[in-house]
């Protein structure tokens, strides 16, 4: 594999990443760098986790190194939207470490926190902004922001960005856009919206892919326990007493459904939090610390945080309920196995559920090992899980006995995700009653 080093990148930025300790590129970021550092539009397509923020920041900024000059006031060189306030802050975090003694200046602008603040960070100018869509619009909306120098898009997680309704809000934010301009979409997956979204805004892009849509990463074993409802909090119990000192994080479909099980968790006296959108911007930003620092051990979440959480230490992704949304179920389980760690996603599924796991094994291509209990899919039924496999990630995991090891992970920089524009858990609800009116017509 090629260095960093080789990849003609400028001194600073190379000398950057070594003191990061980094002197490989992923398959990403081998693949997506050299084309983008030639102008082209990049379609970049790979699992979470797998270093996508690099593979669009180290090419924009070593292109940004090169312009002359400083923005202009209320300016904008390059933009980089993302669906969640914590997602932004991640994707800054990563990059303002590669711009340390040069005039590159990023900056962010999200809800939850001072918009007077930001009017006056955008009024001295900006080389890259990272923001989430609506609060750009509100910006846009005041003229604290002049989006017409701006030569730059790079859109991250777009495929989510469609599912929470953010394409209105791009439709308003593309045409302020200078142009020409060179735009880059990386997603986890590729959904039909997704080939419409690439042919409205990329002109002739290289599509750039490591692993196909809605496969899950290779060391991630995958295992489902077949258990009823009421049965689904002793057999959490049961599980996160294995290893309680693992980080482990569990999705439910609802907000209501996770403060109520993070209460019982923590009553039972397991050290436990949440985060969902009815929690403020302080309490989740108080939750992820807590969790990725180690004195939080059990992180309950909803779809919101399934994005943006990057803490290499998780050992453990629960799907307490499954997702209604399948390629949801890739993204919850990314969030282990990451860094080239090896990590354990273990699926509850009661009766009512049996149709969303088929939906999952299809999208997927798999049939996942079965833990315990009874498969409620009907004998022949498409997607029925059979015996276990040995294979990891796409496979599944080892089989019935599953072992929660692994110790207590050191702790990684991490972010959750509420989304701005829209609220992820009523979207998913809106889609949920849509598709059950949809069955119900058929």
């Amino acid at each position: 594999m090629l260095d960093f080093d080789m990849l003609g990148l400028a001194p600073t930025l190379n000398a950057a990443l070594k003191r990061a300790g980094l002197t490989e590129p992923t398959p990403i970021q081998n693949q997506a760098i050299p084309l983008a550092m030639d102008g082209h539009d990049v379609l970049g397509l790979a699992q979470t986790g797998t270093g996508k923020t690099l593979a669009f920041g180290l090419p924009l900024i070593n292109t940004l190194l090169d312009q002359p000059g400083k923005p202009k006031p209320k300016t904008v060189k390059a933009l980089i939207l993302a669906p969640t306030r914590e997602l932004v802050n991640q994707i800054a975090d990563n990059l303002r470490p590669l711009t340390e003694g040069s005039k590159i200046f990023v900056a962010t602008v999200v809800g939850g926190q001072s918009i007077n603040r930001q009017i006056g960070v955008l009024a001295r100018g900006v080389d890259v902004l990272v923001a989430t869509p609506g609060r750009l619009i509100d910006l846009m909306d005041r003229g604290s922001v002049d989006l017409s120098q701006t030569r730059h898009l790079v859109l991250d997680e777009a495929d989510q960005m469609l599912d929470l309704g953010f394409i209105h809000a791009l439709r308003r934010i593309a045409p302020k856009l200078g142009t020409p301009r060179q735009t880059m979409l990386f997603s986890a997956t590729m959904p039909k919206q997704m080939e419409e979204l690439s042919r409205a805004y990329l002109n002739n892009p290289r599509r750039v892919q490591v692993s196909p849509p809605g496969k899950a990463a290779d060391k991630i074993t995958q295992s489902v326990h077949f258990v009823e409802k009421p049965g689904k909090p002793g057999k959490l119990r049961e599980i996160l007493s294995r290893d309680p000192d693992a980080l482990t994080l569990v999705f439910s479909r609802t907000k209501h459904g996770a403060e109520k099980l993070m209460k019982g968790l923590v009553a039972d006296g397991y050290n436990a939090a949440s985060i969902h959108g009815n929690k403020s911007q302080g309490q989740r930003d108080r939750a992820i610390k807590a969790f990725r620092e180690g004195s939080i051990t059990t992180l309950v979440a909803t779809d919101v945080a399934a994005r943006g959480i990057d803490i290499p230490g998780v050992s453990y992704v629960i799907n307490y309920d499954l997702p209604e949304v399948p390629d949801n179920y890739v993204h919850r389980i990314g969030r282990t196995a990451r860094a080239g760690r090896e990590g354990e996603a273990i699926a509850f599924c009661s009766t009512e559920e049996a149709d969303l796991l088929h939906q999952i094994q299809k999208l997927m291509k798999i049939e996942v090992p079965v833990a315990s209990g009874d498969s409620p899919l009907e004998n022949g039924a498409p997607g029925r899980s059979r015996k276990p496999s040995n294979r990891r990630g796409g496979g599944g995991g080892g089989g019935g006995q599953h072992k929660r090891g692994g110790g207590k992970p050191q702790g990684q920089k991490s972010k959750g995700g509420k989304p701005e524009a829209a609220n992820a858990d009523g979207a998913n609800g809106n889609r949920r009653r849509r598709s059950r009116g949809r069955r119900r017509a058929a």
